[in-house]
């Protein structure tokens, strides 16, 4: 369970760096550049160390759905919309919304049975966890938002120094 705890939190660190260079990239490329480039690294990088450690045993797929070769595609889509969401909400606000979105939908999809998961029970407590997320992003969003329109109601001290 540790390694476990390790390896996601390890990932959600990966995650936040992956955005924020992905939105540098995008300053200065555009979304389907930056996708095109992140994807394309991500295949060469997992390609050679998948035959570093894997060699041809990496290519050998027992009883996989057929439309689980199209993951690739999701990711696509993944890469696209945080690039744009960061660009209009900022990362913060963006990589709020999307580890939300993803938390839900996950709990969906495990609660359901959904795509081959086994079905987990869904009980008022996962529920409640993530409605506790949800009331955080709002609380964040809400107090920039006030924190902003306090600033901008107070007069700079240079302005008033500087007055004729």
């Amino acid at each position: 369970m540790i390694l476990g705890l390790i390896l996601a939190l390890a990932g959600g660190t990966l995650v936040g760096l992956q955005n924020i260079f992905n939105s540098k990239v995008n300053e200065r490329a555009g979304s389907w550049a930056t996708t095109t480039l992140v994807l394309g690294m991500g295949f060469a990088a997992s390609l050679t160390i998948g035959l570093i450690f894997q060699g041809k045993q990496m290519f050998v797929l027992h009883n996989m759905q057929p439309w689980y070769y199209f993951s690739g595609l999701i990711g696509v889509g993944v890469v696209i919309s945080l690039v744009q969401g960061i660009r209009l909400l900022g990362p913060t606000f963006a990589v709020s919304i999307m580890l939300t979105s993803q938390l839900g939908f996950a709990l969906l999809f495990d609660s359901l049975g959904w795509l081959g998961l086994d079905k987990v029970p869904f009980t008022l407590n996962k529920l409640i966890g993530v409605l506790v997320i949800v009331g955080g992003i709002i609380v964040f969003k809400l107090g920039g938002a006030r924190q902003k329109q306090e600033e901008s109601n107070t007069i700079p001290m240079k302005k008033l120094l500087h007055q004729d």
